[in-house]
């Protein structure tokens, strides 16, 4: 049984390292021929694959409609959001400013466009190497340790404001509408930051000051039709080591949140952007004290594809993750003590985080009190 096992092991970890060197990614798997079957390392056999439960309740959808300071919803938004966050972590938002054009044009030409180029030229952005800032990436964090990859590509752009990122060095076909979704996805940021301070009876300027909407990365994931979607997973659950993201999605479903132990669909919606609420913000960086959940979330393989989504993740540069957070003093009190203890941003990234993904917890267990 256990030179089984070992044998099992070794040819997973051959494959895995044959699928890194040809920096083809999934979809290379799938465009070498017809696919009945998908290989041994995408099957999770741990995973449980049922679809969601059907109940009584669906994901929030808020209008940020005359939601600014001083118009006529900006009372009734707040009290919208901050009850969604507050419940499942999870909402979608519409009429929040960023252009139909805009959307489009970042789904279709930038990101499913980058994903359907040729390997040749899409190798040449292959990396695991997370200081650079552009880069193709085919395997996730846990397939070198567990052999398991999911059934996803990703393309990943670093625009942190500190270090600005050179347009030069995005390939052509996503270049300039990038950098403009960027810009209009920060701005969707700090609306939504000046929100959920709001919500918990701060200063709407209470998030930015803690450089929440510094920095922020786009993240491009592709995940191929599925000859068998119900051996693997796009991604397994898990919670964003973010603030805040926000994510705009195709109209392939697959998107689930985990609610009161029932998996829920997130709809596509047409022009709508998913707002979920990050591990950094859960506590407010331990900030909040748990008044804002991080929502448990995960993407299911399906049949249908290609499912193609942008995710624009607000996190801490990394040039200040010597900074310790804790909760914040005016949401404490003896009767409401902090529920997390302080820690910096490099402590959390590097270890609380990576070893709830392992343990498939939330890194914020290892920071309770």
């Amino acid at each position: 049984m256990a030179a089984e096992s070992l044998r099992d092991q070794d040819l997973l970890l051959k494959q895995l390292k044959a699928f890194d060197e040809s920096k083809a990614g999934v979809k290379g798997i799938v465009d070498a021929g017809v696919l009945t079957k998908i290989p041994e390392m995408f099957i999770h056999p741990q995973i449980d694959h049922g679809q969601e439960t059907q109940t009584k309740f669906s994901i929030s959808v808020v209008d940020l409609t005359d939601s600014a300071v001083g118009m006529s919803r900006h009372a009734e938004v707040i009290d919208e959001v901050r009850r969604a966050a507050e419940t499942v972590g999870l909402f979608q938002v519409v009429n929040h400013g960023i252009p139909k054009r805009v959307m489009e044009e970042i789904l279709l030409q930038a990101m499913r466009g980058f994903h359907e180029l040729p390997k040749e030229v899409k190798a040449e952005y292959y990396s695991s190497d997370p200081k650079r800032k552009v880069r193709f990436v085919g395997i996730n964090k846990l397939a070198r340790s567990s052999s398991r990859n999911y059934w996803r590509d990703s393309f990943i752009c670093d625009m942190t404001y500190s270090k600005p990122l050179d347009s030069k060095e995005l390939p052509e076909v996503c270049r300039d509408i990038t950098m403009e979704y960027s810009e209009h996805a920060h701005k969707l940021g700090v609306t939504l930051f000046e929100l959920l301070s709001e919500g918990l009876g701060l200063k709407p300027d209470h998030f930015l000051g803690l450089e929440c909407a510094k920095a922020h990365y786009i993240l491009g994931s592709y995940y191929p039709a599925c000859p068998q979607p119900e051996l693997t997973i796009g991604v397994n659950k898990h919670t964003d080591r973010s603030f805040l993201t926000i994510l705009l999605q195709n109209h392939v479903r697959g998107l689930q949140v985990l609610y009161e132990n029932h998996w829920i669909d997130v709809p596509p919606i047409p022009s709508a952007m998913v707002v979920n609420i990050g591990d950094l913000l859960q506590a407010s960086i331990l900030i909040s004290n748990n008044i804002y959940k991080s929502g448990i979330h995960r993407v299911l393989s399906m049949k249908e594809g290609p499912r193609v989504s942008v995710g624009c993740f607000f996190q801490h540069p990394l040039d200040s993750a010597d900074r310790i957070y804790g909760p914040i003093k005016e949401l404490t009190s003896e009767e409401n003590p902090p529920i997390y203890r302080g820690t910096t941003l490099a402590d959390y990234l590097q270890g609380h985080f990576v070893k709830g993904i392992i343990n498939g917890v939330s890194g914020l267990e290892y920071l309770k009190v």
